[in-house]
């Protein structure tokens, strides 16, 4: 008897594992058992589907042109609160997505650093924006910006060409996403960085980076507390992010309640894999993409940012001279959700 017992042990107990471990399949838009499409969406080459939003003047007559690349947990429906006489005097024409697996855009299981950059030039390729356009990431929407600098700069880290790319006139990072396991940083800062985290997040991102196959069994389990943001733990904020938080309380956003609607592992979980996983590339690959001053790559961080430790960035940005970093003393990560500071990161971008 103890033998067919500990069979049909052994046999739940690996069920269980499997199902614990599997993420359950997306509810993709426009599926018999999915979402509805609700936004206007462009074909990429691979058959999926990026939804995207346009904003400020009409296409046909702006003088610049920026796509936005929104942050972890956001989508294309995110507000930046620059005025609309700000926006018609500069003629600037805006073009927001919903990443890979966001709102209504289509998940992509081959998601890695390189495909959201090539999101990006697809659907500027597609919608006809024009010959040069700039790029603004937020948070962990910088890190399809980092990919885009090092394809502009046209070297073969992937065994393809990028010819493409020279399309882009400059590029901000705001509040950029860090992954601490880049080769470039040294030890003693990228620890010290990691230590400022919550434990319950240096946890989440080590998995993350080490065993991205139990990231969703990680992020699902109960028995010990995973990513702080999603568990809705304040402390991570500066007081300016929670007065920021305060004013979207008051007045939510429309369309964020589709950010998820696909399912959790598609968008927020891949998006942590992606970003602490193993990169193809280093930023210390980059190179100057705009030798001839012809653009400009800015870096701006929050002293305050709790999320992102602002030494890491001030390093970078010390490595890299040709990238002209903001420290904007009184932010914190959210700096570009108040007026003052993202009309700061609009001028600088397209007037420099």
């Amino acid at each position: 008897m103890i033998a067919p017992i500990a069979v049909a042990l052994t046999v739940g107990l690996l069920g269980w594992t499997y199902r614990a471990l599997k993420p359950p399949p997306p509810k993709i838009c426009g599926s018999p058992d999915g979402p509805p499409v609700t936004s206007p969406r462009i074909k990429l080459s691979d058959g999926r589907h990026l939804a995207y939003r346009e904003a400020g003047v009409p296409r046909e007559e702006a003088k610049y042109k920026i796509v936005v690349i929104h942050g972890f947990g956001s989508s294309k429906d995110l507000n930046l609160p620059a005025s609309e006489e700000l926006v018609e005097e500069l003629r600037i024409y805006f073009l927001f997505f919903d990443r890979s697996g966001y709102g209504d855009s289509d998940p992509n299981p081959s998601r890695s650093v390189k495909s959201e950059a090539y999101d990006v030039q697809e659907l500027a390729d597609k919608l006809q924006i024009g010959s040069k356009f700039y790029v603004i990431g937020i948070s962990m929407g910088a890190y399809p910006n980092s990919c885009f600098l090092i394809l502009l700069n046209g070297r073969s880290y992937f065994g393809i060409g990028f010819s493409h790319f020279y399309r882009l006139a400059g590029a901000s990072l705001v509040a950029p996403f860090v992954n601490y396991w880049w080769p470039c940083l040294p030890a003693n800062l990228s620890n010290d960085a990691f230590s400022r985290l919550l434990a319950q997040d240096q946890w989440s991102f080590r998995v993350a980076h080490y065993t991205p196959w139990l990231f969703y069994w990680w992020m699902s389990q109960k028995w010990f507390p995973s990513l702080s943001i999603l568990a809705g733990n304040m402390a991570i904020f500066s007081q300016s992010d929670l007065e920021i938080l305060k004013k979207w309380s008051e007045a939510p956003s429309v369309g964020q309640e589709k950010i998820q609607q696909q399912g959790v592992y598609e968008s927020l979980h891949r998006d942590i894999m992606v970003s602490y996983g193993k990169w193809e590339f280093d930023p210390m690959d980059l190179i100057n993409p705009f030798p001839n001053n012809e653009g400009s790559v800015y870096i701006w961080q929050g002293y305050e940012d709790r999320i992102i430790p602002f030494q890491v960035n001030r390093y970078l940005s010390e490595k890299l001279p040709w990238i002209h970093y903001h420290e904007v003393p009184d932010a914190g990560h959210l700096l570009i959700f108040e007026s003052k500071n993202c009309e700061a990161v609009l001028r600088e971008l397209v007037q420099r």
